[in-house]
């Protein structure tokens, strides 16, 4: 039986909207800097290394911090976690919009990856303990949800109207006047909540999580940028081995940064495998689909963005569906028909080479998010709902940081497959005539091949793009079809896991702590 069942009030309700700016800002930090790049390139001429490291730190430092903010927002309060969280983003905005070098944007984008990382963790661990009734923590965390897509969405809209009026610095003081309502709101709306019972924050095991995820993420990222070589599995190598280390320490310590119980619940493990196999499913595709629309089907950029806004509608008009669909129909059954729903976008895209390209690529896409809106939402809520009160920050941080995982996998391991497809058949089709460093590029990319094709003769290069768009599309069409399969897997993974019954709700399973409201 549910061991909550008392109602939100308006407090609530207004305090989750607060809770969804930051959330909508962690996406939309993630986009606007993309719109940016050449115009900070012009002004502070990074070198190609620093221009890497200003893109990928964010996302780096965010992923590698996930557990450590979670835990830490179980152990002080998350509400505290939260604001200080938005204050540090707020100031690194504001350095990073005012850099003057390099170096200088470099080191505000990692403490922007700082502070994002406490943002997801602290937002659902809230939500887990503001919201006991089920079905309304189930349309909380819908909306929760909505918010990452809606910043995804708006964020190049909005950096491109300040890119047109003015400096690249502008696109990151988007965040400073949210962070500033955060704030003043914070304290009124949202109730303190800490572990009564939590020990001390084990500095060893933060450090060795943070390196164990870093290592492991930069490796999957160089993989999925450059191919396979010796530093990126070393480094895969040596963060699996540092994550190895911190799971036998979190096993002797009296009170681990991370409770490995957690994967004990079986609708925590379950969801948790769900959540990152969808992630990765979803990810690797998607780079593969923008190419697509761009160096294929040769649309503009803003034309390509705008036929891929309709999935976003879809995800949001999933996610807020949500709660409803959970409360006539099991969760699990719910994620299974919304994995079957992906799978079959991803069976459209298989035949994308069959005719009418872009309107199976926006089918696909739109039926892709509408089921995918439905797991991603359900998977969340049964990771934080599954788990005891007192730990909600540690696993929502565990949810965030599986789903970084999923994503880097998913484009490293199908991205790699297309592309080796690509290599494969351009190895012996580039046609004869072409001179040897324009085929080298050809084979290397289908942007290289686009790029190469105006220096060459008409009747060449219509040749040479013929054989580069099949292979492109060949690859394209194989890692769908895996995606299918995977999807497929999941879905009946998920149906086997709770075959026998037992809860199939976050809010049927037995909780093994009090919570402690802070005073």
């Amino acid at each position: 039986m549910p061991q909550h069942t008392e109602k939100a009030t308006r407090r609530e309700w207004i305090g989750l909207v607060a809770l969804a700016l930051p959330c909508l800002l962690y996406t939309m930090d993630l986009t606007v800097l993309n719109l940016a790049v050449p115009h900070l390139v012009a002004d502070l001429k990074p070198s190609a290394v620093q221009l890497l490291w200003i893109v990928d730190i964010y996302g780096f430092l965010i992923a590698g911090s996930l557990i450590t903010m979670g835990t830490l927002g179980d152990r002080i309060g998350r509400r505290k976690v939260l604001l200080a969280g938005a204050v540090l983003f707020g100031i690194a905005s504001v350095i990073a919009a005012f850099s003057t070098s390099a170096e200088m944007l470099i080191a505000a984008r990692a403490l922007l990856g700082i502070a994002g990382a406490t943002l997801a963790p602290s937002t659902l661990s809230l939500i887990r303990n503001m919201f006991h009734d089920a079905g309304e923590r189930t349309f909380a965390i819908s909306i929760w949800a909505t918010s990452y897509s809606v910043g995804a969405a708006i964020g190049p809209l909005l950096g491109g109207v300040l890119l047109e009026y003015f400096w690249w610095g502008s696109v990151f003081l988007l965040a400073v006047p949210v962070m500033v309502l955060l704030l003043i709101v914070g304290p009124i709306l949202l109730p303190e909540y800490r572990d009564p019972n939590a020990g001390r924050l084990d500095v060893t095991s933060a450090a060795l999580s943070l390196v164990a995820v870093l290592a492991m993420v930069y490796g999957l990222k160089q993989i999925a940028s450059d191919g396979a070589a010796w530093l990126p599995i070393a480094a895969i190598l040596a963060g699996l081995a540092v994550g190895a280390a911190f799971v036998v320490r979190q096993r002797r310590l009296a009170d681990p940064l991370l409770d490995l119980g957690l994967f004990r619940s079986r609708p925590f493990s379950a969801a948790l495998i769900v959540n990152v196999i969808a992630c990765f499913v979803a990810f690797g595709p998607f780079v593969f689909i923008a190419q697509y629309l761009q160096l294929v089907i040769r649309l503009t950029p803003l034309k390509a963005g705008l036929w891929t806004l309709p999935s976003s509608v879809g995800f949001v008009i999933s996610s807020m569906m949500t709660s409803w669909i959970v409360a006539r129909v099991p969760a699990p059954r719910v994620i299974a028909a919304g994995l079957a729903l992906a799978a079959l976008a991803f069976l459209l895209l298989t035949q994308v080479g069959n005719g009418h390209p872009l309107a199976m690529i926006v089918t696909a896409t739109i039926v892709m998010s509408l089921g995918l809106g439905l797991v991603f939402t359900l998977t969340t809520d049964l990771i934080v709902g599954a788990a005891p009160p007192e730990r909600a920050g540690a696993a929502g941080a565990l949810s965030e940081t599986g789903a970084e995982f999923g994503g880097v996998l998913g484009i490293a391991v199908l991205g790699s497959i297309g592309m080796a497809i690509y290599r494969g058949a351009m190895a012996s089709g580039v046609p004869a005539g072409v001179p040897e460093e324009a085929a080298h590029t050809a084979r290397d990319t289908l942007g290289g091949a686009v790029a190469v094709a105006p220096q060459l003769p008409n009747g060449l290069a219509d040749a040479m793009l013929v054989v580069a768009r099949d292979a492109f599309t060949n690859g394209f069409e194989l890692i769908a079809t895996i995606s299918t399969v995977l999807t497929l897997v999941a879905a009946v993974v998920m149906l086997l896991v709770f075959r026998k019954g037992g809860p199939t709700n976050p809010s049927d399973e037995p909780q093994s702590a009090a919570l402690q409201k802070a005073a």
